[in-house]
């Protein structure tokens, strides 16, 4: 688990794909917000499209860059759920802060990914390193 959490505070950036309720796939930038009680955390708006395709479709995917040519596939099933602490810890995202501005705002939606599995790999190794977490 400390790996996948490193690398995931050392991206800026992640990649979520989910599959629409149209069935088609979609891909967006995110960012992870936290690690609480072993359960990575990502949050969104309830009325973002991101939302509505979690809400049809909970398995997910992330995928990011990481330094000399590594990178993270990262799965999952996302579910949300009403955790202030959560909530709390998305607000160190300044982005989010800025944008959310308390944790109680109902339009600020968190999720952890429950049954998730990440791969770290890169250009050199021949085998990625595989995580059930």
């Amino acid at each position: 688990m400390n790996d996948v959490v490193k690398f995931l505070q050392d991206s800026p950036i992640q990649y979520l794909a989910t599959v629409g309720s149209d069935n088609k796939a979609k891909c967006r930038p995110f960012t992870f917000v936290g690690e609480i009680d072993e359960k990575l955390w990502f949050c969104t708006d309830n009325q973002h499209e991101a939302y509505m395709d979690m809400q049809y479709n909970p398995w997910i995917e992330f995928a990011g860059p990481g330094s000399e040519n590594s990178w993270m596939r990262l799965s999952g099933k996302a579910v949300f759920e009403e955790n202030m602490e959560a909530k709390k810890i998305c607000l160190s995202v300044p982005l989010v802060k800025e944008y959310y501005k308390t944790a109680d705002n109902p339009a600020l939606a968190v999720f952890y990914l429950a049954d998730a599995h990440a791969q770290i790999a890169d250009m050199y190794e021949n085998s990625p390193k595989r995580y059930d977490l």
